[in-house]
């Protein structure tokens, strides 16, 4: 029996890679829907989603989110049984530039989403929820914590949309899942995120942008990982709203993220050193208790080797 979905975002680096694999099953039909946010290279979501456009089960369509008329043309003209709600505004530290537009986008357009979607018989609404949203914290970052004191637009506009994902849910009966992503990386990762940049700083011998002193910290977690979590999320069906994080469980030094590369690269890297910006956190660090329990989520592949494969990839594929 085809299973329909419909995932937002689908241009982007784990849309793509997402749609890739919902692909393998000749029972999904998936369609697609990005609107090339000009944060990165339209060039680059364009070789994302080619991977996909000889499929007789892909279609894609240039939608805003924010386009409430065309959103419910797509829902008229498809019977989706599942959304996969990945399309945002990315980056914390652009939020402070325009942090209206992370609003807009981020909160607006997902309830743009869920507001369709209660007059439809929708069997799973995944949204892309971030680790951000846990601020400053210390140790790991269970899904029970206490929120509310996000320290970027980007945070806030995530936890304000986690928080319209739950009204919809208990008011007209959605099944959700809210995933907590941290710092996700691999092939066809965004070009402005640490690994792909200072990767290619490194190859071109520029120096990287190093903030602070190098001892902070983040959960750097495998593309695949994080799309097995998603699969899984899917096919969950005991509880009808849930909050899951999807990390390593592992976190790591700046510092030792640099040393990592440079060993795959087998070149040293020279520093810029800046002051840490606003937004970041000290640190991230997933609690996969819940992961595991409801979702057998167990990542499989640890830094040094996500690493090797990602370097692998990239000078396969180059992007300048």
């Amino acid at each position: 029996m085809l299973k329909t979905y419909l995932v937002t975002g689908g241009a982007g680096f784990i849309g793509s890679n997402l749609i890739q694999e919902l692909l393998q099953d000749s029972n999904n039909k998936v369609i697609c829907i990005d609107n090339f946010d000009s944060y990165y290279s339209k060039e680059v979501k364009l070789n994302n989603i080619n991977r996909s456009r000889d499929n007789i089960n892909f279609e894609f369509y240039d939608i805003d989110i924010l386009d409430l008329l065309s959103l419910k043309e797509i829902f008229k003209k498809y019977n989706f049984n599942y959304i996969i709600h990945l399309a945002a505004k990315a980056g914390v530290r652009s939020s402070f530039e325009n942090p209206l537009d992370y609003a807009q986008v981020n909160v607006l357009g997902t309830l743009n989403l869920l507001d369709i979607a209660k007059d439809y018989n929708i069997k799973k609404f995944i949204f892309a929820s971030s680790s951000s949203v846990y601020g400053v914290n210390k140790g790991l970052f269970s899904e029970g914590m206490k929120l509310g004191k996000p320290i970027s637009p980007y945070a806030a506009s995530k936890i304000s949309a986690e928080n319209f994902c739950y009204t919809y849910n208990i008011n007209y009966n959605i099944p959700i899942i809210c995933l907590r992503f941290f710092t996700v990386y691999g092939p066809y990762q965004r070009p402005d995120l640490a690994i792909s940049k200072f990767t290619k700083f490194i190859i071109e011998n520029k120096k990287i942008p190093f903030y602070g002193n190098g001892e902070t910290k983040r959960d750097y977690t495998y593309i695949d990982d994080i799309i097995s979590g998603i699969i899984s999320s899917i096919n969950y069906d005991t509880t009808n709203f849930e909050i899951i994080n999807l990390g390593s469980n592992n976190p790591i030094t700046l510092s030792n993220l640099v040393e990592i590369l440079e060993q795959n690269l087998g070149k040293k890297a020279s520093f810029e050193k800046m002051k840490i910006p606003n937004g970041d956190v000290p640190s991230t660090f997933a609690d996969l208790t819940k992961a595991e329990k409801l979702l057998n989520y167990k990542p499989q592949i640890n830094i040094s080797t996500g690493i090797e494969k990602f370097i692998s990839w990239f000078k396969e594929n180059y992007y300048k």
